[in-house]
């Protein structure tokens, strides 16, 4: 049970994810949830920090892309200011939206990554679809109403999958291979 939600790794921020470590891990595709993981759930415009972290992808060759469970103007709205393709409601946890993503951009399970803030959606999701996952602490500490309810359920899940894996720990950088990079 606890497997369906446990991350490939742990890392601190979004924009910690080095995209040189993504491309020697194969990583064509990088799928992102939006609220909490690229933008403040209450700032659609983004940092500094997500512009850069943007263009080191588009200089590799990644392309990066919102996968949300929130509606197609939710989404539109929230990352025109970015310039990033989507696809809205989703419905994670079930693989749905993060398969129609890779069948989009014409890649396989380990050309894509997941990356998201939430184990019960983000993780779920892209175990389901076979996917390597990224789950990254929330940009800020206040959620939406509905997210509210799957945080309460997650901090139990949080404990089971650390109790199973104690080698998790939220880290500055990927590690492949047992070493960081």
């Amino acid at each position: 049970m606890i497997s369906g939600f446990t991350p490939t790794w742990m890392i601190r921020a979004t924009y910690d994810i080095s995209p040189e470590t993504l491309i020697q891990l194969g990583i064509k595709v990088v799928l992102t949830d939006l609220d909490n993981t690229l933008i403040a759930w209450n700032n659609p415009y983004g940092t500094s920090e997500l512009k850069n972290w943007m263009l080191e992808l588009e200089r590799v060759g990644i392309q990066l892309v919102v996968v949300s469970n929130n509606s197609h103007q939710r989404v539109k709205k929230a990352v025109a200011p970015l310039g990033l393709p989507f696809v809205s409601r989703a419905l994670k946890p079930l693989p749905f939206g993060i398969k129609r993503a890779m069948r989009q951009y014409h890649v396989t399970a380990d050309q894509t990554v997941m990356v998201g803030d939430q184990l019960l959606t983000d993780v779920a999701a892209a175990n389901a679809s076979r996917v390597r996952s990224i789950l990254v602490k929330p940009i800020v500490a206040s959620d939406a109403w509905n997210t509210k309810i799957n945080r309460f359920f997650e901090h139990f899940v949080m404990h089971g999958v650390k109790k199973a894996h104690p080698e998790l720990t939220y880290r500055k950088e990927i590690t492949i291979n047992g070493r960081h990079n």
